[in-house]
């Protein structure tokens, strides 16, 4: 029995409150979970670098198998899925913002209860020379050949023949990549090149002549 204040040690080997090294177990337990929380800070933040500043990179990182020459816009830690190993890409692949890959199905959710281990995957690859435009999805078990335009929002649910324009939801061939080929040359410029504000003289000459100044660009 203890009158007025008392600083209680409860020790029994194994069981005792303290390490011994003097802290107990919860300092040790919330030292583990302090630098569990850091770590998962620190690599989100070296992902959302990678992500931003080397998106191939990051892509090759956690699995996804890239060839040469390609460039990603705009992507995040949901773009390539949960299965990111399953996806094939080749080269001069452009992937924009929006894009997603998914390699599973996740609708067999409604089986877990009789089926709780079940999972369905498929794996997607994308052949060379190929543009996906903003915000389309490509689902398991797709193939998309050689030279082909994936139009924004399309939702590809079967694999793509080489030489294929394709959009929609769901996505249908619209055209052959000659036949937009055809199309658009009546339209071209061949200006990537220059400079941007010489870009930014003739598109502006082009489109408003006589109004180029009506509506300054400030620079960034």
């Amino acid at each position: 029995m203890c009158s007025g204040n008392c600083l209680v040690i409860w020790s029994d080997h194994e069981d005792s409150f303290f390490s011994q090294d003097g802290r107990s177990h919860v300092d040790r337990d919330i030292g583990s979970v302090v630098q569990l929380m850091t770590k998962r800070i620190v690599t989100r933040i070296v992902n959302a670098y990678r992500m931003r500043k080397r998106p191939v990179s990051f892509a090759r990182s956690i699995g996804v198998a890239v060839g040469e020459n390609c460039r990603f816009y705009g992507i995040n830690a949901g773009t390539f899925g949960s299965e990111p190993y399953l996806i094939r890409i080749g080269d001069h692949v452009t992937i924009t913002s929006g894009v997603r890959f998914i390699t599973h199905d996740g609708g067999v959710w409604v089986f877990r209860q009789s089926q709780p281990d079940i999972d369905v995957f498929g794996p997607i690859v994308v052949g060379s020379n190929v543009f996906i435009g903003i915000g389309a999805i490509i689902l398991p078990n797709v193939t998309i050949g050689d030279d082909c335009v994936i139009g924004l929002g399309a939702v590809v649910t079967r694999s793509v023949p080489s030489g294929s324009v394709v959009a929609g939801v769901p996505a249908r061939t619209i055209k052959t990549v000659e036949e937009y080929w055809r199309s658009v040359q009546p339209k071209a410029s061949f200006i990537r090149s220059l400079p941007r504000e010489k870009k930014r003289a003739l598109l502006l000459q082009h489109f408003f002549p006589g109004q180029e100044q009506s509506h300054p660009i400030s620079p960034d």
